[in-house]
């Protein structure tokens, strides 16, 4: 049981580290890695920026604060999955280079799949048998 709670928490430490990172750097910086601004390259609305990180800021609530209800941490990781999904879709539209811009949100995609599947192992051993 030790082992799977060590597994959650780093891949949950993850996926955290870098929807805190997507928050500072979208919100405060929005020139790295793009000069225009990451919103502005993707083509996407300004308003979405507001949006996307109250969002991120809610879904980092729901994973990391003690006694969130089970349904709002699943709403978290969708949400978290959809971001991850759409972010990988919006660059390789854009034509973007497929190594940082496409590889890192599947590979932070997989981290999210880790942590759900173990927060599922770790904090409700019940529902086990849907995840077998």
């Amino acid at each position: 049981m030790k082992k799977n709670k060590v597994i959650y928490r780093i891949s949950t430490g993850i996926v955290c580290v870098v929807m805190l990172f997507s928050i500072i750097n979208f919100t405060f910086i929005d020139h790295y890695p793009f000069p225009e601004g990451a919103f502005v390259h993707l083509g996407l609305p300004p308003f979405f920026k507001m949006e996307l990180t109250i969002a991120k800021i809610l879904g980092l609530m729901a994973l990391l604060l003690p006694n969130i209800p089970a349904r709002i941490k699943e709403f978290a990781y969708f949400g978290f999955a959809i971001t991850l999904i759409s972010a990988c879709i919006a660059h390789i539209y854009t034509g973007d280079p497929f190594f940082p811009f496409i590889i890192d949100p599947v590979f932070f995609l997989a981290a999210l799949v880790v942590s759900y599947v173990y927060y599922h192992k770790t904090e409700h051993p019940e529902d086990r048998r849907v995840l077998q």
